[in-house]
């Protein structure tokens, strides 16, 4: 299939167009938010760039969104062509939870795919047909040295995000060894006046920081209020023990032997202090991270299970296009119409 789809979130991305399929990306001059194109990632080249005027004469088979406004510029961009659709959902709901009702509740021409199940629980979707295709990502390999009696974590804009990434535990483990923190806006923690406890290091390319972060004694997933991070996935891939608050789908990821897992951050701090003390306790508890998170987060089941929900969608649409569509009626044909090939008698 043809796939129209955005370069938004470029973890998720960078799966997802490992699949079978042709996927169209809208692509600017500008290389902006709505025309990022492939951003100079090293994909396939069934990932390909399009400028948005061309998208109406392009064969698109299906239109995969990740923001709420794509739906309406996704249909200019088409000419108004009726095209099955699938809405990721990557975020927590923010407001009025447990009760959040998602933009497109009550919808017959959406599909939504939570990427958790925790997700999926606490939005209201009301009847609008909803799915969940847990992450996958690419395998980084065992990198994990732990030389560098220092953690790590990779957090974009954690002082704008604060409490819900939980930049403000972070000091606590800190206290232990430093945390050095990859991500963009990273820069601004050291206004946070936590001097060496806290490091921003800066958005690195995915190939360095996981190099440079397998170095780290151990991961800190501090979120309070995020979807499973992407980073604790490629990082337990890493091999690398993993220090993780125990809040939204992360307990369904996360076995307390790859690490430690708790809502009580006392805990996790205590058990950063035995992964800093005791260098081959770390190991073992990333060769479990490992283990585990290739079970449930392979590449290979996120592409199997995107690849049969795009062709279910695909199949019930134009399923559902062909009974709508109103039969020929042969008394119209009877009373003086005269059929292409046939003749009047």
């Amino acid at each position: 299939m043809r796939i129209l789809v955005w370069h938004v979130h470029g973890g998720w991305m960078d799966a997802f167009v490992r699949g079978p399929h042709e996927y169209l990306i809208p692509t600017t001059p500008e290389r902006d938010g709505w025309g990022l194109g492939r951003g100079g990632r090293d994909w396939g080249t069934n990932a390909v760039e399009i400028a948005p005027a061309d998208v109406a004469d392009a064969d698109v088979d299906l239109v995969v969104l990740q923001r709420p406004e794509e739906l309406e510029v996704a249909r200019q961009l088409l000419g108004g062509r009726d095209v099955p659709t699938v809405f990721v959902e990557h975020n927590t709901p923010r407001v009025d939870v447990p009760d959040s009702r998602h933009p497109f509740r009550d919808r017959d021409d959406v599909t939504i795919a939570h990427v958790t199940h925790w997700n999926a629980l606490m939005w209201d979707c009301g009847s609008t047909r909803t799915t969940v295709v847990e992450h996958g990502v690419v395998d980084p390999g065992a990198l994990y040295t732990g030389e560098l009696e220092r953690f790590g974590a990779v957090i974009n804009e954690p002082v704008r995000r604060n409490r819900v990434v939980g930049t403000d535990l972070l000091p606590r483990f800190g206290a232990v060894a430093p945390v050095d923190v990859f991500g963009m806006g990273t820069e601004k923690l050291a206004g946070l006046g936590h001097g060496d406890l806290l490091v921003g290091l800066g958005d690195v390319k995915p190939d360095p920081m996981h190099a440079a972060l397998a170095q780290r004694r151990a991961y800190v997933h501090a979120n309070r209020w995020t979807s499973l991070g992407l980073s604790l996935i490629e990082s337990m891939h890493m091999a690398m023990p993993v220090l993780v608050l125990a809040t939204t789908d992360a307990s369904r990821t996360v076995p307390a032997e790859a690490g430690a897992i708790a809502t009580d951050v006392d805990e996790l701090v205590r058990a950063a202090r035995t992964l800093l003390e005791d260098p081959e306790e770390a190991r073992r508890r990333g060769l479990v991270a490992r283990e585990a998170v290739l079970a449930r987060h392979a590449l290979s089941r996120f592409t199997a299970d995107w690849d049969a929900l795009l062709d279910d969608v695909h199949t019930e649409h134009h399923a559902r296009m062909r009974t709508a569509r109103p039969e020929r009626s042969t008394e119209a044909v009877g009373a003086g119409a005269v059929p292409d090939g046939g003749r009047s008698s």
